[in-house]
């Protein structure tokens, strides 16, 4: 080791990267296009990331942003973040094949939006607008739902008295800032009634407790990788500040990070959020060790073990496949 690695350190958060959800969706149109060859058309980013979609796409996958763009009796794959009721009807009406690639834990929360509704009850629903993931689970019950983007937004809404409330959110959320929204709503509606289960996935409450975990022991930076687009990447960054690490920066790969970020950094933190695959945080490992940065250690919060079977309808014709 140089005498200028001495005082430097490179600690890298696990887990990190791909969660089953992701895994699963990827492997998903990859399976698609051996199967039924190219093209298959998949509705939205199958993950939010820029990476895995470009790859796929030179692999004969092409995205689209509605369905009005697949020609009739094509093959479509739904992304990880899920769709509405309305968008399977048209599916079925422009006569397309689908395979659904919606995370199960997006499944879930789509249960319960619908058993909540059935029930009579208000939906408050905690996420972001304009995201994929929110676009459809209120659209399994626009009538019942309200969108909560924020812990101020609390303050305005107005509900007629004796009404029932419920709460739900995106799964990629902070889960403090979730958790401070929840609170500021108890506030105001006493009763209000819970999911089942948290609708914050397993690994993006890992991910950010292994950032808060690094960024509390003193780090100079925090380095996310990750797209814009991708909201548990976003949240990241913002989680590795409140728990104190002094900047944080999202890249979508190494070519992203400005050299000055490191001026006078010994300590650097680096993670990546559940869409990204590997080989974009080993870039940017090489990216400090060009730099005069040690081999990174890596400090794991929790094992993950968890995995989602395919999609049922590529299963079958996988079968139907290795029988002929």
């Amino acid at each position: 080791m140089s005498v200028s690695e001495l005082n430097k350190r490179v600690v890298l958060a696990a887990p990190r990267g791909y969660c089953a959800g992701v895994d699963r969706a990827v492997i998903t149109v990859e399976k698609a296009l051996d199967l039924y060859g190219a093209p298959v058309y998949v509705r939205k980013q199958i993950v939010h990331n820029k990476h895995v979609v470009e790859t796929l796409e030179d692999r004969g996958a092409i995205f689209v942003e509605e369905l009005d763009e697949v020609p009739p009796g094509s093959t479509v794959v739904f992304s990880a973040h899920g769709v509405s009721p309305a968008v399977h009807a048209e599916a079925a009406e422009r006569g397309l094949k689908t395979i659904d690639a919606t995370c199960p834990l997006v499944t879930k929360v789509h249960h319960e939006a619908k058993r909540f509704a059935a029930d009579g009850k208000q939906i408050l629903l905690i996420g972001h607008a304009g995201h994929e993931e929110v676009e459809g689970t209120m659209g399994e019950a626009p009538d019942n739902t309200l969108l909560v983007q924020s812990p101020d937004d609390v303050d305005n809404i107005e509900l007629p008295e004796g009404t029932n409330v419920a709460w739900l959110s995106q799964t990629t959320l902070s889960v403090d800032e979730t958790m401070e929204t929840v609170g500021r709503l108890r506030e105001k509606f006493p009763l209000l009634m819970d999911p089942p289960s948290d609708d914050i996935c397993y690994a993006t409450q890992n991910r950010q407790l292994a950032v808060k975990q690094i960024a509390s022991g003193g780090c100079d930076l925090m380095i996310v990788v990750g797209s814009s687009n991708s909201s548990n990447s976003v949240r990241l960054v913002e989680v590795a500040l409140e728990a104190g690490a002094k900047t944080s920066y999202r890249v979508d790969n190494a070519s992203e990070i400005d050299p000055a970020w490191l001026e006078g950094v010994q300590s650097v933190g680096v993670t990546s959020g559940a869409s990204v695959p590997e080989e974009l945080v080993d870039g940017v490992l090489q990216y400090l060790r060009d730099r005069g940065y040690p081999v990174a250690i890596e400090e794991r919060l929790t094992e993950e073990t968890l995995q989602f079977a395919l999609p049922p309808e590529l299963r079958k014709d996988i079968r139907r496949a290795v029988k002929h």
